[in-house]
């Protein structure tokens, strides 16, 4: 299960995601969304856990809950929306996928 954690303090680790979310299960993954511009967090980034119920519990717990103080914003991840026309003319150069 994909989750998303948004409104995470400036200097949050994946490591601090990880840690956070193993409470709660088993966690595959765990990644704080960075800047290629300016090498900052983003303030928001995802973990992906194993067991399905387990993620949907550690969501239950999580959101709204408080950490290094903020509250979190914690919810299953939409899949990613496509960006652009998907023609020529983009106004970028051509079809190039975002990475993040």
């Amino acid at each position: 299960m994909n989750i998303f954690v948004g409104n995470l303090v400036w200097d949050a680790t994946s490591d601090d995601l990880y840690a956070l979310f193993q409470q709660h299960g088993a966690v595959s993954r765990a990644q704080v969304i960075i800047d290629r511009e300016t090498g900052r967090s983003r303030g928001f980034g995802f973990v992906e856990m194993e067991d399905e119920e387990e993620g949907r519990k550690a969501i239950e717990a999580l959101n709204g809950s408080e950490f290094k103080g903020r509250t979190l914003t914690v919810n299953e991840a939409r899949p990613r929306e496509t960006r652009g026309g998907g023609g020529r003319h983009q106004g970028r150069g051509g079809h190039r996928p975002r990475r993040y």
